[in-house]
């Protein structure tokens, strides 16, 4: 891998054959457009319409249904052969539609790149089109503009650079392009170089490419996304082992019945017929309608908690979720830079407040209530109001906020920082004092300023106060100290001792141990003729404050419910350490300093010593993207059901790789937002935990459908085979069966999706990831509630035959095991909807769908039965009220069995 950093600038120049001034010709643009290509990323090959449709029809329970529908078509049974094949269509339809409209990353890396970038070619500054530029390009830099590709800097003043979408770090990296470099300096530290995609937030500069498209760290990852392969959810994984295993259980009974009926010599028109019912039966036709669908419906109520699903699947997958890898800048941070603190005379004050807000106050533990300087004052308000420093405070405050509001290039409109994050929170700071800073920036305008450089560390302008020329300058307390030989304590200038130079050096040390960015603040009175470049030394030191990306306070709830749910919370960033420790400590991640580590320690590793280390570990440092990944990576192969939040370019590829990405909705580039499988609406990490919850609430309603249908099922099963042994005869037409699984199935199931969620949902540990949908509770259940499901319908078919009094026995017989399958299987719905509560334990009408769909489902069994036109078509006739009560007292008994079940599985 080539190190441009490191590499000699006349070595670059060879290799591209450029100009630093006048660029390159446009001959030699084209040379090297030849070379290198244009200056865009590469998408994978997308799959087509078709090849979406076809895979829909690999799935093995399709096939079985597939072959049952041309088998019915075969036998002429042409009813139930197209009714299979439109239950195929429409599940085959629906999948296609959702893979569709799958999103594509790389389209919305392309969109990030400048449309416009000033370049010098054949001596001449112009503007380009950004994915016409070439290695070699000389490009020009301005504060606000995006950084079109990779480029070496060959000239900066006062560059800032926003790489918080790449590198994850809050603050504005500071870039110098006369530094030398190692060949082995990370991105985060590459102070010569500019990166495809970041913006420039302060400065200007001139640089040459030196990487293009695929080539540059935003390709790299581009790379990565392409490499990462979309895997099934654990549900999808678990549906489908349960789909092939009662495909293989209908095959090996079909078998049977077809072997019993040719030994006995019976009529192969008949067993093929039963054989179709029988496929009917194991096969829940109506279970991928249902999933969808309740997964849908998930993903709707999600909208009104704030988190936006891009995959059905996804919803079930996050509720499965035993570890979240969060990214800590604008995730569990507010992103707005805030100062907490500050240090005058010797003394502390607390300044309350988030964000770019003016309301807040600065107050001292040594002063009373009364005392304290209060701004309550909106924001409309402060703008037009000047207001002076309450005395509380020492004289030297006035100076200090003067210097945070003047010595300053922000501004703050509508709580939004228009500039240098860091100095936005100088100007809240000074408004919070009570100074209106438009109103202290009109009467003491800038006569003069020295700039911030990185070498320096430092930021100076001149005002004129009561007619005295004053320097302020704000900057590096250590860097600044080193120039002061005065300090100001109560209004009055006093030399400064080296007593007083370890008071505020200590003060400093602490404020840097607990996370808060420092800035100190000096002044100095200058001669008339004196200038700002010349005047940075004799100075009289004020004081100090302390800022940081203070974290969410909902984000600190949210860990604590995460906790309490069996959850691990992973901070992946890539802040310094020292930063990331103190916010994990103060939002309860981790509690000692050693549970944090950087990332390059993970640099050439196997994933099993990886695995060992994060076990231990819960904060990652100063990660790149492929620390991320390689960590997302290796918790999935752990066990772990991984969900990875962020919103930067550099998070995409770890989003793409884990079991379920989430992306910020506000604050989260669009290369975030289309790797995710969620998008947060409000930025919040509170509302990943309400989309675990519902998460997890999906999955309980599944499990309880997923289990009446399978009871169902199997007892349709038990009924068809017992029948065919003891030589019974069908007991159920095809047609009945369709009409059992699409109808009384199908409604019900959608009802128990729409349960609400027990309130003791989150007090679980997550379920294992390899746990199997139909666990042993479950599977006692299935196997209860299947035979006094086929005990019921077997004992009311044999009852059907004695009370049909001689005329149309079997149909008469077929009507009492068809009702009876009905009604047993919509009261055993009922029993259903808890899967360790007793039905006399909570109130089996609150569901409303439910009450609704057994409504419904009795009503079209009446029609069947009492309907002429329809007796035909359904092999039914019209019962008699005392065979209907017969039919409904033998239903009651799969709800007994049911609740038999309950007893076991607490035993």
């Amino acid at each position: 891998m080539r190190n441009v950093h490191s590499e000699q600038l006349e070595q670059l120049k060879s290799e591209f054959k450029t100009d630093f001034e006048s660029g390159l010709t446009n001959s030699q643009v084209e040379a090297n457009r030849n070379t290198y290509g244009k200056n865009e990323l590469e998408a994978k090959k997308q799959r087509t319409i078709f090849n979406m449709l076809f895979d829909q029809f690999k799935d093995f329970t399709v096939i079985i249904l597939i072959v049952a529908a041309v088998l019915s078509m075969v036998l002429k049974e042409w009813v139930d052969g197209i009714v299979i094949i439109g239950i195929v269509a429409l599940n085959a339809g629906l999948g296609t539609y959702q893979e569709n409209k799958a999103s594509n990353a790389l389209e919305a890396l392309k969109k990030m790149a400048s449309p416009k970038t000033k370049v010098s070619r054949d001596g001449t500054l112009s503007e380009v089109d950004s994915p016409s530029l070439v290695p070699g390009d000389i490009v020009h830099l301005e504060t606000g503009d995006f950084v079109p590709a990779d480029i070496r800097l060959l000239e900066s003043t006062n560059l800032k650079i926003d790489e918080s979408a790449l590198t994850g770090e809050s603050v504005a990296s500071e870039k110098d392009a006369t530094v030398t470099l190692e060949a082995n300096t990370g991105i985060g530290d590459r102070a010569n170089s500019a990166f495809s995609g970041t913006i420039v937030t302060y400065g200007r500069a001139k640089g040459v490419i030196v990487n293009t498209g695929m080539d540059t760290e935003i390709g790299k990852i581009a790379q990565m996304l392409n490499e990462a392969e979309d895997e099934m959810t654990p549900l999808q994984k678990k549906l489908t082992q349960f789909g092939k295993m009662l495909g293989i259980i209908c095959l090996a009974v079909s078998l049977i019945i077809i072997i019993l009926g040719f030994v006995r010599g019976e009529d192969m028109l008949e067993i093929f017929l039963t054989a179709v019912s029988l496929a009917v039966a194991a096969i829940p036709e109506g279970l991928p309608a249902v999933v969808t669908t309740v997964l849908a419906l998930g993903m709707q109520r999600m909208v009104k908690r704030n988190a936006i699903m891009k995959r059905l699947s996804a919803v079930e997958t996050l509720g499965s979720t035993t570890t979240i890898c969060s990214d800590k800048t604008g995730t569990l941070t507010q992103n707005k830079m805030t100062v907490q603190s500050i240090f005058i005379n010797k003394d502390l004050y607390e300044v309350t407040g988030t964000g770019y807000s003016f309301e807040g106050e600065i107050r001292s533990d040594k002063t009373s209530q009364n005392d304290k300087i209060e701004n309550t004052q909106n924001t409309q308000n402060t703008q037009n109001t000047q207001n002076t420093p309450d005395n509380s405070l020492p004289k030297e405050a006035t100076w200090l906020f003067r210097a945070a509001a003047l010595c300053n290039d922000a501004e703050i409109e509508d709580e939004n920082c228009i500039g240098d994050p860091t100095e936005g929170a100088l100007v809240v700071l000074a408004q919070k004092s009570g100074i209106d800073y438009k109103s202290l920036r009109k009467e003491y305008p800038r006569i003069d300023e020295f700039p911030f450089d990185s070498d320096r560390k430092l930021m100076s302008t001149v005002h004129e106060f009561d007619g005295v020329k004053t320097l302020l300058t704000k900057g590096a307390t250590d860097e600044l100290i080193s120039r002061c030989d005065t300090v100001m304590i109560d209004g009055e200038i006093k030399p400064l001792t080296d007593a007083l130079k370890e008071v505020i050096l200590k003060q400093n040390k602490t404020y840097a141990q607990n996370a808060l960015r420092v800035i100190g603040y000096a002044k100095k009175t200058m001669d008339s003729g004196e200038r700002a470049v010349d005047a940075e030394e004799e100075m009289t030191f004020i004081g100090m404050s302390g800022m940081i990306d203070p974290p969410r306070e909902e984000a600190i709830k949210a860990i604590k419910i995460c906790k309490k749910a069996g959850i691990k919370v992973v901070m992946i960033t890539g802040d310094h350490i020292t930063t990331a420790t103190a916010i994990a400590k103060r939002m309860g991640i981790i509690t000692q300093d050693d549970e944090a580590i950087e990332g390059a320690a993970v640099n050439g590793i196997e994933e099993t010593e990886l695995l060992e280390i994060l076990k231990h570990k819960r904060v990652f440092a100063r990660v790149s993207p492929e620390h991320k990944v390689k960590i997302v990576k290796a918790l999935k192969a752990g066990g772990e059901v991984v969900a990875m939040t962020g919103d930067g370019v550099n998070d995409a590829p770890a989003l793409k790789n884990a079991d379920i990405g989430v992306a910020m909705g506000i604050t989260g580039t669009d290369v975030s937002k289309e790797a995710a499988d969620m998008i947060l609406t409000d930025d919040n990490f509170a509302s990943i935990v309400s989309a675990v919850e519902e998460g997890r609430i999906i999955y309980s309603n599944i499990r309880k459908f997923v289990g009446f249908l399978l009871s169902c099922n199997v007892g349709e099963i038990l009924i068809i085979f017992i029948a065919m042994v003891a030589n019974w005869g069908v007991p159920l037409v095809p047609i009945q069966l369709l009409w059992v699984n699409l109808i009384t199935d199908s409604l019900p199931a959608f009802s128990l999706g729409m349960e609400k969620g027990e309130k003791t949902i989150m007090d679980v540990p997550p379920r294992e990831r390899d746990e199997p949908i139909v666990d042993k509770k479950m599977a006692i259940a299935i196997i209860f509630q299947s035979i006094g499901l086929a005990v019921a319908v077997l004992t009311s078919y044999r009852l059907g035959y004695m009370m049909a009094d001689g005329h149309n026995e079997i149909v008469t017989a077929r009507t009492f095991a068809f009702a009876t399958l009905i009604f047993g299987e919509m009261l055993r719905a009922y029993s259903a909807r808890r899967e360790n509560q007793f039905v006399w334990h909570f109130n089996i009408f609150s569901n409303k769908y439910l009450n609704l769909s057994v409504v419904v489902a009795i009503a079209l069994l009446m029609i069947v039965v009492y309907v002429p036109s329809l007796q035909g078509i359904f092999s039914t006739i019209a019962l008699t009220p005392i065979q209907l009560l017969t039919v409904i007292g033998f239903s009651i008994l799969p709800v007994l069995f049911g609740e038999i079940a309950k007893v076991i599985n607490r035993r």
